[in-house]
């Protein structure tokens, strides 16, 4: 955005501001339109002359004020024209029945660019590289318009009472048309209203623009509760990894099959607790019928 040519607005030298933003330069000054305009008058002047320096209509004109340029710094739809022959540009009315404004009607898109009046104001929307941008010289800087939206807009300014033209033939080259043909801009806040951004101005924000305090501040708070909602996003995800990776460990312990060694070993270590009372009953056993034998045989020889 920064490489787009934007002027901002300077007393009523909104001509020159429609201009430069139109051709992204500095190509044209007051002077400049001063001078085409007073061309201009004088070619009327001659015009009206024609009919006589004597008659009542060229005394009348003589009275007039000038009706290509003001005090102001205020150009006529005729300078404009006559500036922008140099560059071999031509204005059409977006309303006329001219084949080349019909089509433009049915699909601005594909058109160049447009210049709008409004009483004493004057404006350029243009495109640069394939996206298009509002240039009013009112605003703190271009405001991107959407394909979808340009029509609308185009409507809305009629609406408004605009009168709307547009330009045909080939404008100069320029370095924001170059940029924006290979990256795409991208306008996350919307420029302002000069006027709104001066009136806010007279309250204290330590010096800042107060729209851009407002936008940076809530850009933040954002920013924190995005990051706040992936932070707990990734422990829940965190703690469903962890039972997961728990119940696949039971599961694979469960599933698993000893081997003979492991139950062989599992057996004795269980008889071993239990100091195998099966053996010491059968020891025992052996040990009373040894006395038995011997208590007959004793009998036995005390009897011969």
């Amino acid at each position: 955005m920064e490489a787009i040519f934007h002027e901002k607005q300077e007393g009523s030298l909104c001509a020159q501001h429609c201009l430069n933003a139109l051709l992204q330069g500095s190509y044209l000054t007051p002077i400049n339109l001063a001078d085409i305009a007073l061309r201009l008058d004088e070619s009327e002047r001659e015009h009206m002359a024609e009919a006589g320096v004597q008659s009542e209509d060229y005394m009348a004109f003589l009275r007039q004020p000038s009706s290509n340029m003001d005090d102001s710094g205020f150009f006529s739809i005729q300078v404009i024209s006559e500036a922008l022959k140099v560059w071999n540009l031509d204005l059409i009315p977006y309303s006329s029945q001219d084949p080349i404004a019909v089509t433009a009607r049915g699909n601005p898109v594909e058109q160049c660019a447009f210049i709008c009046n409004f009483k004493e104001h004057w404006l350029t929307i243009r495109k640069l590289g394939h996206q298009w941008f509002n240039l009013n010289s009112l605003l703190t800087g271009p405001e991107l318009i959407s394909d979808t939206f340009l029509a609308m807009f185009l409507a809305q300014l009629q609406q408004e009472g605009y009168s709307i033209f547009l330009i045909t033939g080939e404008l100069p080259n320029c370095e924001a048309d170059q940029l924006l043909k290979i990256t795409r801009a991208f306008q996350p806040i919307k420029p302002q209203l000069i006027s709104d951004t001066d009136n806010a101005g007279s309250s204290d924000n330590s010096g800042k623009n107060p729209t851009q305090f407002i936008d940076e501040d809530a850009l933040q708070r954002a920013l924190a509760e995005s990051r706040e909602m992936l932070e707990a996003e990734d422990a829940e995800l965190q703690r469903a990894v962890r039972l997961s990776m728990e119940g696949d460990a039971e599961e694979q312990t469960s599933d698993r099959v000893e081997t003979a060694e492991e139950i062989r070993q599992r057996r004795l270590a269980y008889l071993a607790s239990t100091d195998n009372p099966q053996a010491e009953d059968t020891g025992t056993q052996d040990m009373a019928d040894d006395a038995m034998l011997q208590e007959a045989l004793k009998m036995s020889m005390e009897s011969a």
